[in-house]
């Protein structure tokens, strides 16, 4: 017994079967999601057990400040830690003149009307240095299925009017994909969204005015490759 097999399907169709080639892009503009903060806590001191003791209780104030706002702030994060011995600039010898203490802080908030409070409330803290927010989307938000839904249908409406033009009606699907999800290029992470403010407050003798933090809008893009068969065309 013969066993016969299908021929495969020419990559670039056939006279009578022609294949149409055409990209769907989306572009969509989104309120954020998610807001972030950095906190920077620092001291100084001429021996190393003060440095550490006040780091200590400066860190612990910036802690509880941030729990304070309980839901609204989703996550909290401490970073890097270091402590560092600044060095006389002259004489002989290694003389410790001072040490200084740094702490490393991210919270995220997804309540972005306690947002300028928290962030001004930390930022009149002693030696305490607020960088953000950087606003973004959460990984599984619905803006970006809706952006590659959005942008499957372009190419269909594109792939359609290709074959009108022709006089012809397309028939199958017969490829969808990523943008360049065949010659995948290593990910490259992107700075993160959203206009930096940079604050470093010491002791006040009233408490600083909430800050108005508008969100900033979130562009979410999406791209796709498409090949569809189509009827003979009618030249």
């Amino acid at each position: 017994m013969t066993t016969t097999h299908d021929a495969p399907h020419p990559p670039y169709g056939t006279p009578d079967t022609p294949r149409v080639a055409v990209r769907g892009e989306a572009l969509l503009e989104v309120d954020p999601e998610i807001a972030r903060i950095g906190i920077t806590v620092s001291a100084r001191g001429t021996d190393r057990r003060t440095a550490l003791e006040d780091l200590t209780r400066r860190n612990n104030a910036a802690l509880e400040l941030i729990k304070t706002y309980g839901e609204a702030v989703e996550k909290t994060e401490t970073g890097a830690f270091s402590i560092t011995p600044e060095l006389t600039r002259h004489g002989h010898g290694e003389r410790i003149r001072a040490y200084h203490g740094r702490v490393h802080i991210t919270a995220e908030l997804t309540d972005f009307t306690a947002l300028g409070e928290l962030t001004t409330r930390l930022a009149d803290l002693e030696l305490t240095h607020v960088d953000g927010p950087w606003w973004s989307l959460r990984p599984t938000s619905p803006a970006h299925g809706e952006a590659r839904r959005q942008a499957v249908l372009e190419a269909v409406q594109r792939a359609r009017e290709y074959a009108a033009a022709l006089g012809a009606d397309l028939t199958a699907l017969v490829e969808l994909a990523d943008e360049g999800a065949e010659n995948a290029m290593p990910f490259t992470a992107a700075a993160p969204a959203g206009a930096v403010r940079s604050m470093a407050f010491t002791d006040a003798e009233t408490a600083a005015p909430p800050l108005d933090l508008e969100p900033q809008r979130q562009t979410v893009r999406a791209q796709v490759n498409a090949r569809f068969t189509m009827t003979p065309p009618r030249l």
